[in-house]
């Protein structure tokens, strides 16, 4: 009778660890992280972007180019798509105005295809010549080209007075110094500022402005090598 109680013991025992556990049981608590808002993301474009070719509505598509990892634990990583819309375009003026480019990033597609969305706006962009981020919500400017403007307009005025000096003397090296400063005017009116442009393989950064929510059990703990896009 005693080893009877001792065999019905065991199996009891047996049964209870390998019985399998509660969905709110600690094994299985914590599957959910968080990226927190102000993280930032370096991504390569996968295609051109101008203000003269991109218009408004236009997607934007991204691959982020090294992992983002928060405590030891990999929440974006490499290879990782980026998608996004050209919220605003505006081309250079011919008198005043400056080229300007606003994309705004709204969703990760994880290599396994697990997709969050986001709100992201670019922080910094290194990899465009001649450019500046201008405000918060990441617009791209182009360099104002003031100076350059003046240049063409004295540079015109200079061959101007070069051109009357030879042909009237000193009162020709006047008007001809007026006239080739109208012709200067005239060309950096009529020239536009300089377009913004994003070539495929540009390297932005972007901020995370929100913190966002994403299942852990569908990120992979690796990251994948980095395939450029140029």
């Amino acid at each position: 009778m005693r080893v009877l109680f001792v065999l019905f013991l065991a199996a009891l025992a047996s049964a209870q660890s390998t019985a399998p556990a509660k969905p709110d049981s600690p094994a299985n608590a914590g599957s959910e992280l968080t990226i927190p808002a102000g993280t930032k993301v370096p991504v390569a474009l996968k295609h051109a972007v101008s203000s003269k070719g991109t218009r408004e509505g236009d997607g934007v598509y991204a691959e982020t180019t090294f992992p983002v990892v928060a405590n030891g634990r990999v929440l974006i990583p490499a290879g990782t798509f980026v998608q996004g819309r050209i919220s605003h375009i505006q081309r250079g003026g011919r008198i005043k105005g400056r080229a300007e480019v606003l994309m705004h990033f709204t969703t990760l597609i994880y290599p396994s295809g697990y997709t969050v969305l986001l709100p992201g706006a670019v922080e910094n962009a290194p990899g465009v010549d001649k450019t500046s981020v201008k405000d918060e919500e990441g617009t791209i400017r182009s360099d104002s080209q003031k100076g350059e403007k003046i240049g063409t307009v004295a540079s015109s005025a200079g061959t101007g007075a070069v051109v009357g000096g030879l042909s009237n003397g000193g009162k020709g090296a006047l008007v001809g110094a007026g006239v080739g400063g109208a012709i200067g005017t005239a060309i950096a009116m009529l020239t536009r500022g300089n377009d913004v442009k994003l070539e495929a393989g540009t390297t932005l950064e972007i901020v995370i402005q929100r913190e966002v929510s994403v299942d852990s059990s569908r990120i992979p703990t690796t990251t994948r090598a980095y395939s450029s896009a140029q």
